[in-house]
């Protein structure tokens, strides 16, 4: 049949002809944790899955996040687990960089058999807001930021994780080396291979920054005119960095807060908004006075982030990175060159005019995050929502009274997203269901358990 995702196969033909020494291909499908899930499929396998695609169980989209299955999604025996057929994604089969034998990758999607979208994978939430933006006439674009810790491979005296040493000359540094150029040297033999990565796959990776935490980095991605393709790019992004972290002996964590003394992870997205004819609706026509279109984008963005919350924060870790003076919004507010708000609009080029949306930590999925934000900035261009005052100056003593419940935590965060019809709406039904009932078991499970922390605080205690 043909190819509902839109590959072919003369891609196929073309990468086998172009890398004879490839031996095998990662396959990957991507869940609401991000986790990409899938197979290794030998060389001489990768015709027939751009012919007729490669048959995989329902359930694999209703997993938790250590792989077990969430019956509550009703993907599991509720349809006897079943195969779908999985394609391939046009566009991401690319050589891995490094590998022995030599490996390739490809992106795939989820549909049904007679080649519908299977609307528990993420990626058809986001294809549905871009084609509701085409019909306004809009092409959303954008790009992601990726930060994320590089961590050593052994635990402290404590057992807790610490930053890693330098791949160069086994350089220890406990300090917030933020923004020091010097102190990238040591990783310089990484990043090298992941530069190499990134260019045998064409991800647009530009900038290395140290960032605010001891082990922390940041590498940004360049703008695409596709806002499907900028998911893409992050979620290709992280798999290159953990795999050439692992091949350099350190571990790459994208954990929103693997140290409590110090700042978490995000994972910014900026996005701007043409029009078919190339011209950004947000770009102001005298400078200094914001465009409609912008604010009220913003409007939207604001009044659907409470019960969003789940989708940016996800993980019960994901909480502690919301922390005053971090770097992390702490409510829903927007300012212009201000780091501390949910929402920042850039200085610069106002043909550039974009919204940094930052509450979204990197231990999300990218193309839900893309769904969310599309789907609010929908809702405030239909309904001219203003986003209210401008927080200037410190937004985390600045910040105005809000209407609504902001989730002070995961639990709250769930119980605002299983009930938010704007959520359902911006995800589908049925991803929806799949995402919420997954957190509720992950929350469960956590609620659960009986930690080192509480032996710690109660054993000899109460």
């Amino acid at each position: 049949m043909t190819s509902p995702s839109g590959s072919t196969f003369d891609e196929a033909k073309e990468f086998l002809a172009l890398y004879p020494e490839i031996e095998a291909i990662d396959i990957v499908l991507v869940d609401c944790n991000g986790i990409g899930r899938g197979k290794i499929i030998r060389r001489h396998e990768l015709e027939s899955v751009y012919k007729s695609g490669r048959p995989m169980p329902t359930s694999i989209l209703g997993l938790d996040i250590c792989g077990e299955d969430v019956h509550e999604t009703g993907l599991t025996w509720d349809t006897g687990d079943g195969d779908m057929r999985a394609w391939p994604i046009p566009g991401t089969l690319v050589p891995l960089h490094g590998t022995t034998p030599p490996r390739g990758q490809v992106l795939m999607s989820m549909y049904h058999l007679d080649g519908q979208p299977m609307l528990s994978d993420p990626r058809h939430a986001l294809a549905r807001q871009l084609a509701d933006m085409s019909t306004r006439g809009l092409v959303p674009a954008g790009a992601f930021e990726l930060e994320f810790f590089l961590l050593s491979n052994k635990r402290d005296a404590d057992g807790r994780v610490r930053p890693a040493e330098a791949v160069l000359d086994g350089r220890v540094s406990g300090k917030t080396e933020v923004y020091s150029v010097d102190h990238l040297h040591g990783m310089e033999p990484l990043f090298s291979d992941i530069y190499a990565g990134a260019k045998a796959q064409a991800l647009p990776v530009e900038t290395v920054i140290s960032e605010y935490a001891p082990g922390q980095y940041e590498l940004t991605l360049n703008y695409r005119t596709d806002l499907m393709r900028a998911a893409d790019d992050l979620t290709m992004l992280k798999r290159l960095v953990r795999m050439q972290a692992r091949r350099h002996g350190v571990t790459a964590c994208f954990m929103a807060k693997p140290f409590e003394n110090y700042a978490g992870s995000g994972m910014h997205l900026h996005v701007s908004m043409p029009d078919k004819n190339g011209k950004n609706i947000f770009s102001e026509k005298t400078p200094g006075a914001y465009e409609p279109t912008l604010l009220n984008a913003m409007g939207g963005l604001l009044a659907t982030m409470p019960e969003s919350m789940l989708v940016f924060a996800p993980h019960a870790n994901s909480w502690r990175r919301f922390v005053s003076q971090s770097y992390a919004p702490m409510a829903p507010t927007w300012g212009v060159n201000n780091r501390s708000v949910a929402l920042r609009v850039p200085e610069g080029d106002v043909r550039a005019r974009r919204i940094e949306h930052r509450p979204a930590g990197v231990d999300t999925n990218p193309h839900m995050v893309a769904a969310t934000v599309l789907a609010g900035i929908a809702k405030g261009l239909d309904e001219k929502l203003d986003p209210g005052a401008e927080v200037t100056g410190n937004g985390y003593e600045n910040t105005p009274k809000l209407e609504g419940d902001t989730p002070a935590d995961w639990r709250s965060a769930i119980e605002a997203a299983k009930a938010s019809s704007f959520l359902k709406s911006a995800l589908g039904e049925e991803l929806h269901r799949t995402f919420t009932a997954i957190k509720q078991a992950e929350y469960l499970r956590v609620a659960r358990t009986v930690s080192g922390l509480d032996y710690h605080l109660y054993l000899h205690e109460v």
